[in-house]
This record gives structure tokens, C-alpha cells and sequence, in this order.
């Protein structure tokens, strides 16, 4: 499975006979990460379709490219899939392979997520160069993120501790806490999911209660997109899909959607499907992050993307009243 040019793949056909072998052309990102993400994808691919061949075509983005400026001035986590969904759009790929989190709540005229995969842990962690966990990081520390709604949940649970800018794949950041201790940070807050696709999990100091620190919208899942008009690959995307992981997410979304899809400010929602049920934890700052709300509540499964717009409205009525 070898990555290929943008250019070399522009004339290639999009369609696909589901018939016989074919080529999915998959986008992604070129970081370590992207690149063990969309791997994973195509693994579950060929289990269903030994028939198809599956072409990786590297696409770079505004947020791979510019690791210096912060995410909420060049336009937050859109900008690590804007021109992933753009090669889409234009042919260039059949599909794209994202991070859920770093999707808008709703996608570009003519694309369509198509499926979400089964999920990795969503929590947040903690990674400290001192003994212990959050509780125990002595005050006045320097937490590195580049998320507002991190320090939005820090000042909530540590306000003694200060959070600092940070950008950078998921090894700078390691590198930077545990490999400089005479460096800016203290401890940096990561997500779970990416440290264990990447073998990291025994730097981590803690796992954070998701009832703290809420994760992103469609954190550790992964969603893939392609063209509304393609069916063919729309048929294969689905054919992997899968459905408690498509019900949380929908939910998520829902939430995000509500609450509006340019929004600044710090906001967080997960779900949990568990049988029927499906649970729910969201946080709703305003952009100042001076008034913070939180709120948990359960639905039928059936029912998530409702439960996602009722606990936006309801944060939202508490935090900008």
C-alpha cells in the first residue's frame, strides 16, 4: 500500500464496480498518526473486500503545515481537514480518513461522512514529568494544550495550575514534557486514543474522568467521507460501519451543531451507548471562559441526536443568559 502524488492520481476513475477488484483511492494526512489511522481503515477493508486494492494518497493541510500558530487563530480544527475534503470533492481521492474531532458539524455541499468505525478510548490523559497524577501537580504548574476546551476544564478542576499553547504532533508534545525537564511544561494534556495507536500508553500519568474533562465531539473516532454521488463507495464505507460508534457520534454532533458550527467557544459532548441507553456528558463555556456550565443526562439510543440538541439549548440558556 504505497502513498502517491496528489497529481499522479487526479485522472484515475472514481467509480467503483463492486463487481470485480478495484482501486479506492483513501486521503489522509501524512502525519505518523494519520498514516496508522488510515492503515487501520484499510485493514478493515480488505477483511470485507479481499478484492480490493486500496491506494494511500497523502494530502497536506493548513493545520500539518503551520505548527507554530495557534489553532484558534488559523481556524481551529477544521484546518486539518478542509483540504483533505477539497482532494475529495475534486477527485483527486475516492475517500478521506479523518478524525472525527476535527470535522465542522456539518459537511461540505456534496460530501457525505459515511462511516464512523468502532472507537477508541475517549478520555483525556494527563502526561507529567512530575510523580502522580492532575491532583498532584504542584501549583502554578504549566500545563501545555492547544485546546481551548482543555483550559476550559482545567481552570474547572486545577485554576492554580497555567495552561500553555502547545502545538506539535503527538511525539513533539511527549518530547517536550518528558524529554526537556528544563523546558516551559510541566504536564500536557493529550488524547487517549492517539497515544495508544502511536505504542504510547505507558507514558501516560493519568486517565481523566470523562465527567471532568469531557471529550471533543467524535474524539477517538474515526470517520470517513466521500462524494454524495458516489455510491459505489458509499456502499463500501457503510458495509464498515459501525453502529453504537455512528449513534455516540451522532449524538456528539448534534450537540455541536446546536450549540453552531463556527463557534469560538469551549464546548465539549460526549455519549456512551450502554444496551438501549445512551448517556451523555457536555460542557458550554462562553468565549471568555469566565462562565462554564456542565450537564449529564441519558435517552434512548434511538433518541441521541435529540438528547445532544436538548443539552446544547440547555447549556447554552445557562451560559449566555
Amino acid at each position: 500500500m504505497a502513498a502517491t502524488d496528489r497529481s499522479q492520481s487526479r485522472n484515475m476513475t472514481s467509480t467503483i464496480d463492486l463487481a470485480q477488484p478495484a482501486t479506492l483511492r483513501i486521503g489522509t494526512r501524512g502525519s505518523r498518526l494519520a498514516l496508522i489511522q488510515t492503515n487501520r481503515v484499510v485493514a478493515i477493508l480488505r477483511e470485507r473486500h479481499p478484492e480490493l486494492f486500496c491506494e494511500t494518497v497523502v494530502i497536506s493541510t493548513h493545520g500539518d503545515r503551520d505548527k507554530q500558530t495557534p489553532l484558534s487563530q488559523i481556524g481551529g480544527q477544521a484546518v486539518f481537514a478542509k483540504e483533505l475534503q477539497q482532494a475529495v470533492l475534486d477527485g483527486e481521492v475516492d475517500c478521506g480518513v479523518h478524525s472525527v474531532k476535527d470535522l465542522t458539524s456539518t459537511q461540505p455541499d456534496g460530501l457525505t461522512l459515511e462511516a464512523i468505525l468502532d472507537r477508541g478510548d475517549p478520555r483525556d490523559v494527563l502526561v507529567s514529568r512530575h510523580p502522580g497524577g492532575l491532583a498532584d501537580l504542584p501549583a502554578g504548574a504549566r500545563v501545555g494544550t492547544s485546546s481551548r476546551r482543555r483550559v476550559a476544564q482545567l481552570r474547572l478542576a486545577r485554576p492554580d495550575l497555567e495552561p500553555v499553547e502547545m502545538r506539535g504532533n503527538v511525539d513533539t508534545r511527549l518530547t517536550k514534557v518528558l524529554d526537556n525537564p528544563d523546558g516551559p511544561y510541566d504536564a500536557a494534556i493529550l488524547a487517549s486514543a492517539g497515544l495508544a495507536r502511536l505504542g504510547w500508553e505507558g507514558r501516560v500519568s493519568e486517565y481523566l474522568d470523562v465527567a471532568l474533562f469531557t471529550p471533543a465531539p467524535g474524539q477517538a473516532a474515526l470517520g470517513i467521507d466521500c462524494r454524495t454521488a458516489d455510491r459505489a463507495t458509499r456502499r463500501l464505507l457503510a458495509d464498515i460501519a459501525d453502529p453504537n460508534a455512528t449513534a455516540e457520534v451522532e449524538a456528539e454532533r448534534a450537540f455541536l451543531r446546536t450549540i453552531g458550527g463556527g463557534c469560538r467557544s469551549p464546548l465539549a459532548a460526549y455519549a456512551q451507548v450502554e444496551g438501549e441507553i445512551l448517556r451523555m456528558w457536555c460542557m458550554y463555556a462562553d468565549e471568555s471562559m469566565v462562565r462554564i456550565a456542565t450537564a449529564e443526562d441519558e435517552a434512548d439510543v434511538e433518541d441521541g441526536a435529540a438528547l445532544g440538541e436538548r443539552l446544547a439549548r440547555m447549556l447554552q440558556e445557562r451560559v449566555e443568559a
